[in-house]
């Protein structure tokens, strides 16, 4: 039996899908690099914004009719928050939420073989969050195949309730993993070789507030099993303290890189958006981070177009953008989710989100070659993840892409490279 996994969205996504994985290879099942010939095809959704929502189901249905033979399985954020939108997408013969991961290999095994014409042999287990006993689901990985660096999710849920966000309600509330599960965890994968782990949550730095725990304290566990590099994933201002930051300062093999979400660089807007801080604030902790970690790469999220937005307040978000000096930015439009308090709110025309955007682009791409071009005449330390014609990949501490030419592969191993120049995205350097 093959079966095929299609993942959309974050790295906790990522975790969840190579969970999976694990769970069917197993029971016997062969992970398949293709959907063709498969029995089942696993399609595990993001919702965080209406274009994922489309790409979930373009990919359903895509699957539907390149494999008709094969049983195509809808689980993720998407059937978890907006389920009765998954039962309308009758390409899926299954619909499992985010809840219920455990479930789809007696799902898809009891559905595999079964005549696929009949509406009635659809299956839909999609239960809801019990807010009052959730626990982290702790469905541990031994490996991240095909991969130079391994995910661990160490925290699941968000409490915060952002006024535009649908992710508590496709994930839950926030909880943690157990420190001993995360160790076991951690040993395995660097046991499989991984010289790099990255740590990784729906709201990272709210790991340990059900526990008696700080979210410093798996990084300094992670650090202390023998990687040459430990990575966090995306990060919310919440909780990162001057103590925290401090700790984080003192691990060698952390790594300088931080995404932390800013959304707005306006405070009004913030203020809608119900993020919990201000631009002063944020910047306040930007100017710490970047003090404590000389070469550190702030990365973050601007959302333009978010309802009552005017002109000036888009124009003090570019402003805040471009003095902060991001290493990079992911601007996106905002998008309404049926169930948040933005989508009641007076809304800004499509024209002028997308007009913004193409602003804000312009901007990010401006402020990223900058940083780019300061890399040049730099030596660099470089974890080599993929060889094609001549030429390696990787990246560095802090996540700068870098490529060099080489006469054989070179893959999971660090090397030092002087940049000397920038093509596109890319900075291009040469083995020291």
């Amino acid at each position: 039996m093959k079966i095929y996994f299609y993942s959309l969205g974050c790295k906790v996504n990522q975790y969840d899908t190579e969970s999976m994985k694990e769970m069917f290879r197993a029971a016997g099942w062969t992970i398949s690099d293709s959907p063709e010939g498969c029995q089942a095809i696993v399609v595990n959704s993001c919702t965080v914004t209406s274009v994922s929502d489309q790409k979930t189901r373009q990919a359903v249905r895509r699957f539907k009719r390149s494999v008709p033979g094969a049983v195509v399985v809808l689980t993720g954020c998407m059937p978890q928050a907006f389920p009765t939108r998954a039962m309308d997408l009758e390409a899926a013969d299954i619909v499992v939420g985010n809840r219920d991961h455990k479930k789809i290999l007696q799902d898809v095994e009891a559905r595999v073989g079964k005549a696929t014409s009949s509406a009635g042999s659809r299956i839909f287990d999609v239960e809801t969050y019990d807010h009052r006993t959730e626990d982290f689901d702790d469905a541990g990985i031994d490996n991240f195949s095909d991969r130079t660096r391994a995910v661990v999710k160490i925290q699941d849920g968000c409490n915060r309730y952002c006024s535009y966000c649908i992710i508590p309600t496709a994930r839950g509330r926030s909880r943690s993993r157990s420190m001993e599960s995360i160790e076991a965890e951690l040993k395995r994968i660097r046991a499989a070789g991984f010289r790099e782990v990255v740590l990784v949550g729906i709201n990272l730095t709210c790991y340990g507030l059900d526990i008696g725990r700080s979210f410093v304290d798996p990084i300094e566990l992670a650090c202390s099993i023998g990687f040459d590099r430990v990575r966090i994933g995306s990060l919310e201002y919440d909780n990162i303290t001057d103590d925290a930051i401090d700790r984080l300062s003192k691990l060698p093999n952390f790594c300088p890189q931080f995404h932390m979400s800013l959304q707005a660089g306006c405070d009004k807007t913030l203020k809608n958006m119900h993020r919990h801080y201000n631009t002063d604030e944020y910047a306040a902790t930007c100017a710490k981070l970047r003090s404590a970690f000389p070469d550190a790469a702030i990365t973050t999220d601007i959302m333009v177009g978010f309802p009552h937005e005017t002109e000036s307040d888009f124009q003090q978000s570019l402003d805040f953008a471009r003095r902060m000096a991001f290493e990079k930015i992911h601007v996106f439009p905002y998008s309404p989710r049926e169930g948040t308090l933005a989508a009641k709110m007076e809304q800004v025309p499509k024209a002028v989100k997308t007009e913004r955007s193409h602003r804000m682009l312009a901007a990010a791409e401006e402020i990223r070659q900058e940083f780019l071009h300061r890399q040049v005449g730099r030596t660099l330390h470089v974890l080599c993840e993929q060889y094609k014609d001549g030429v390696v990949t990787g990246y560095t501490e802090n996540y700068t892409p870098v490529e060099f030419r080489s006469d054989a592969p070179r893959k999971n191993e660090i090397v030092a490279v002087k940049i000397v120049g920038v093509e596109g995205d890319v900075c291009v350097g040469e083995v020291r």
